[in-house]
C-alpha cells in the first residue's frame, strides 16, 4: 500500500487507514474477537492508520487491546471530546495509557473546548508524548470555525468527511488545507452507508479496472485518493474481509478527472 506524507505533522501514513466509530464499539466475547480478526486482517493487508475518539464507546479501549494482541507498527489516530479541562486529561491519560504512552495524531474531535484542549495537546507535543495536533468536524455549518483553527499554526491536521455526495470542503477547506500544507485525513468515505445501499453494476466498474478497482467500495476510496489534497481515508468495517478489500484500494495509479467525474455520476446515479 503506497504511503503519503501527512502533511507538515511530520508522519508518513498509508493512504488508506481504518475508523472504528460504531465497528469497535461492541460488548461480548464474539463481538470483541470479531474486532479482532478486523484488525488482525487491515494489519496484514498494509492498513496501519488507526483512528478512535472517546466518543465511540468502548473503540478506543478495544484498539488498545487488539493491537497488543497483534504487535506491528501501527500508528494512533485519537481524539479528546469533553466540555472541560478535566475530563479532558482523563481522556487523554486513558488513550495513552491504552497506546503505550504515545499517540501519533492527536484531535479535537468536533472542536468541542478546542482552546483549552489545544494548550493541553500542545504541552503534551512538547513533551514527545504526541507527534501531531489535528482537529475534527463533520457538519458544514461548522467549517468556518474549523478553518479558525487551521490559521492558528498550531495545528498540522484536520479531519473532515469527503465523497462524491458530501463535497462541502471542495469550496474552502481543502484549498486552505493545501495552502497551509495540513494533513488530510477524510472520515465518511462511504457517506455513512449511503452510497452502498444501491451498488453500481459489474458492468459500470468494468472502465476502472485498469486503476485497480474491482468493487464500488474501492472506487469510492479511491475517488477520495486521487485527490491530492487528501492523504488517508478511514473506511471503518465489521468484515475482515472487507478490511482487506479496502486496503486494495490503497495503491495507484489514481484517478484522473475524467474518472473522478464518472465515479461521482455513478454515485448520484
Amino acid at each position: 500500500m503506497e504511503t503519503r506524507a501527512l502533511g507538515n505533522t511530520g508522519l508518513s501514513v498509508p493512504v488508506i487507514g481504518m475508523g472504528t466509530w460504531s465497528t469497535f464499539n461492541v460488548s461480548g466475547a464474539a463481538a470483541e474477537a470479531n474486532v479482532e480478526a478486523v484488525v488482525t486482517s487491515a494489519l496484514r493487508s498494509g492498513t496501519r492508520f488507526f483512528d478512535s475518539s472517546p466518543m465511540y464507546g468502548k473503540a478506543e479501549r478495544l484498539l488498545g487491546h487488539c493491537l497488543k494482541a497483534e504487535p506491528g507498527d501501527a500508528m494512533i489516530a485519537t481524539k479528546v471530546w469533553a466540555g472541560n479541562d478535566a475530563e479532558g486529561r482523563q481522556q487523554i491519560d486513558n488513550a495513552l495509557r491504552w497506546y503505550g504512552g504515545h499517540v501519533d495524531l492527536y484531535q479535537i474531535h468536533n472542536l468541542l473546548q478546542w482552546r483549552s484542549h489545544l494548550d493541553t495537546l500542545t504541552a503534551l507535543k512538547a513533551e514527545c508524548r504526541i507527534t501531531a495536533i489535528g482537529a475534527t468536524h463533520y457538519q458544514p455549518p461548522a467549517f468556518s470555525e474549523l478553518m479558525t483553527v487551521m490559521r492558528t499554526g498550531r495545528i498540522t491536521a484536520i479531519q473532515i468527511p469527503y465523497n462524491p455526495i458530501e463535497r462541502d470542503v471542495e469550496r474552502e477547506v481543502l484549498p486552505l488545507a493545501a495552502e497551509l500544507g495540513l494533513g488530510v485525513v477524510v472520515m465518511r468515505p462511504f457517506g455513512e452507508g449511503e452510497l452502498l445501499r444501491k451498488l453500481p453494476s459489474v458492468a459500470d466498474l468494468n472502465p476502472l479496472g485498469s486503476f485497480g478497482v474491482r468493487t464500488w467500495p474501492q472506487a469510492l476510496l479511491k475517488w477520495i485518493l486521487s485527490d491530492p489534497r487528501c492523504h488517508v481515508a478511514i473506511p471503518a468495517t465489521s468484515r475482515p474481509e472487507r478490511a482487506a478489500e479496502n486496503a486494495a484500494a490503497g495503491n495507484g495509479p489514481w484517478f484522473g478527472p475524467e474518472e473522478r467525474a464518472y465515479v461521482a455520476k455513478l454515485a448520484t446515479k
